[in-house]
């Protein structure tokens, strides 16, 4: 409901975190800096076509996914679609350097819809998708070959820059020794 929104407030569009410059009722509006067209399918959306929108978390509210921040790894591509039963499975491909964060029954947002990755297969992933959330996102409209918006789970970068020490050093026996792993 857009005549509830506050210029300056944030706006997930496919999984972009936008801030709101102004709205009215059934519309709002946002910028998107050239960095955020490079790294998102935004800048390939045309009028009318679906979208996904969220708006930002309060603290107060119930956490019923994974963090998803708006801030996209990369963009990503449908491979597959195809039903079981009452659910829809699709597959993706991704850019390496995202992959990486990706595991069984980890997080993972496609076009900021939060979702459960049910296999990987190197830089290929699959999610079962459930009724309730494939009649209220855009996925039904996508086809394979379809560019979306890929933000991987927080918590795996997280963990990744702490293993490096906070630089490109990785784990080290220093390291090891200095955590009580090693003596």
């Amino acid at each position: 409901d857009t005549a509830t929104f506050e210029a300056g407030e944030s706006v997930a569009v496919n999984g972009v975190c936008l801030t709101v410059d102004g709205f009215g009722p059934g519309w709002f509006e946002a910028d998107a800096s050239p960095e955020t067209l490079d790294r998102t399918g935004l800048g390939t959306l045309a009028v009318g076509d679906p979208v996904n929108l969220e708006r930002a978390l309060r603290p107060v509210d119930r956490l019923g996914g994974h963090f998803v921040l708006g801030h996209v790894d990369g963009v990503g591509r449908l491979v597959d679609a195809r039903p079981d039963g009452a659910f829809q499975v699709y597959g993706f491909e991704v850019p390496r350097d995202v992959a990486r964060y990706l595991v069984p029954k980890g997080s993972v947002a496609v076009d900021g819809i939060s979702l459960t990755v049910a296999r990987v297969d190197g830089v290929r992933f699959t999610v079962a998708v459930i009724p309730h959330t494939l009649a209220g996102t855009n996925l039904p409209v996508r086809r394979p070959g379809d560019r979306v918006n890929i933000e991987a789970d927080i918590l795996g970068k997280y963990v990744e820059r702490l293993l490096r020490g906070g630089a490109d050093r990785g784990i080290t026996p220093d390291l090891l020794a200095r955590t009580g792993f090693l003596k």
